[in-house]
């Protein structure tokens, strides 16, 4: 049994800040990509970043400059600081991972989402 348990969303200005978290649980052998994506209403889900578990990211041009992606690879977390946040930025979020379990499948895992509303 794998669990991938987000926090971090909430309320903000536009301009402000937050910073989200995923962490993952149970039996896993191996973790390889993790990111977000996000779903605003009446939208279909977006991507938003990505990190291998060596370091590298991708992001959504959208995000780009704003958003940043890391890992603790100790504990299992995902984060993505957002700085800069706009209304549009308002949405539901979702993290990823991309997870070993026993050798040699890999199953993508998804957390349960964390609702991230930008509005003064």
């Amino acid at each position: 049994q794998v669990q991938l348990v987000e926090s971090g969303g909430g309320l903000v200005q536009p301009g402000g800040s937050l910073r989200l978290s995923c962490a993952a649980s149970g039996t896993i052998f191996r973790i390889d990509d993790m990111g977000w994506y996000r779903q605003a209403p009446g939208k279909q889900r977006e991507y938003v970043a990505r990190i291998a578990s060596g370091g590298s990211t991708n992001y959504a041009d959208s995000v780009k400059g704003r958003f940043t992606i890391s890992r603790d690879n100790a504990k299992n977390t995902v984060y993505l600081q957002m700085n800069s946040l706009r209304p549009e930025d308002t949405a539901g979020y979702f993290c990823y991972a991309d997870i070993v379990t026993v050798q040699p499948m890999r199953s993508r895992y998804w957390g349960q989402e964390t609702q991230v509303t930008v509005s003064s």
